[in-house]
């Protein structure tokens, strides 16, 4: 990794799969209504940061901060 990347900021790796769940959730989307293998990918893209988990547990939530996704 160059410094350069290091002072741009952390681009977080995904893959085509997380790319397409970013598409089509691009905001939000409530937990429950994933089916299972979505809810694998999202759990995956949770622990990356692209998305966190709202207060009440029902729905994960984009972070503002991962726009370049």
């Amino acid at each position: 990794m160059k410094i350069v990347q290091l002072l741009s900021g952390f681009n977080t790796a995904i893959t085509n799969e997380e790319q397409q769940f970013i598409e089509k959730y691009p905001a939000h989307v409530k937990i429950t209504s994933l089916d299972e293998h979505s809810s694998w990918v999202a759990q995956n893209l949770v622990r990356k940061g692209v998305y966190a988990i709202s207060k009440d547990n029902n729905v994960i939530v984009k972070n503002l901060h991962e726009t370049g996704h």
